[in-house]
């Protein structure tokens, strides 16, 4: 069965998300719009929003065959996915193998430092308070989470850096950072939403020793590097190359 797409819902920097005829479904569409630093600045990349469709179509679906809950249905064409509707959890979980960007320019740890285990970092989500740091004591105060929540927040996230980072390095990409939005669907499970892409995720090309060239993530833009599209299509042509063909929804 088609999903049929009702009123727009919200719009976010990157994807759109619309009702569909099955209340416990939404329809995604993935924009060609390029942002960063809170998008101060701006640009249209085409293709951007099909490559970054087609390569988290399957992730979520090589995270399902290992046993991790998504909000994934399936596809609707080669930019449009359904997803189940969750309520977001308000808070950015970062998992770093490798230490770069902020956590580098905020402490003294050297970039390129490898991280083991992976340091998970928990940040608020509010673009206008600039996406802040969370401590233990802040998620408190908030009442953002429950111990209990928060703890089985930290376990899916290290569930799903485990299955990512040996796939990844499979294909010669290595998982520097990656970011996960998390919500909980309307039986209450937690399910990881969003997308994984190279929007979220920091990947370096292991065949490259050059620290420009191996830059295959969003990096790219903010940078001013170029050649973004190449790289976003670089990282769908080895994750296709190496998953199913993602499922279309019926």
């Amino acid at each position: 069965m088609t999903s049929t797409r009702g009123p727009l819902l919200y719009e976010g920097k990157a994807k759109r998300i619309y009702a569909s005829n099955k209340e416990v479904e939404v329809l995604v569409e993935f924009k060609n719009d390029a942002t960063a630093f809170n998008a101060q600045k701006r640009a249209q990349l085409e293709d951007k929003g099909r490559l970054n469709c087609q390569i988290s179509a399957c992730l979520f679906e090589l995270l399902e065959r290992e046993g991790i809950p998504t909000h994934y249905c399936g596809l609707e064409s080669d930019h449009w996915m359904v997803v189940q509707r969750v309520e977001v959890i308000p808070i950015e979980v970062v998992l770093r193998n490798v230490a770069t960007g902020s956590l580098c320019r905020q402490t003294p740890i050297s970039q390129g430092t490898p991280l083991d285990p992976a340091l998970l970092d928990l940040y608020y989500k509010d673009d206008d308070l600039g996406d802040p740091l969370l401590t233990e004591s802040r998620l408190f105060l908030l009442d953002l989470v429950s111990p209990e929540s928060r703890q089985e927040i930290e376990t899916l996230a290290r569930r799903v850096n485990a299955v990512l980072t040996p796939f990844f390095s499979g294909l010669n990409l290595q998982l520097v950072d990656f970011k996960l939005e998390l919500g909980r669907n309307a039986a209450g499970e937690l399910l990881v939403a969003d997308e994984i892409s190279p929007d979220t995720c920091r990947l370096w090309d292991m065949n490259s020793r050059d620290e420009k060239e191996r830059i295959l993530d969003k990096d790219r833009f903010r940078q001013d590097l170029g050649g973004v599209i190449e790289a976003y299509g670089e990282v769908c042509k080895r994750v296709q190359g190496a998953t199913p063909k993602p499922r279309n929804y019926r």
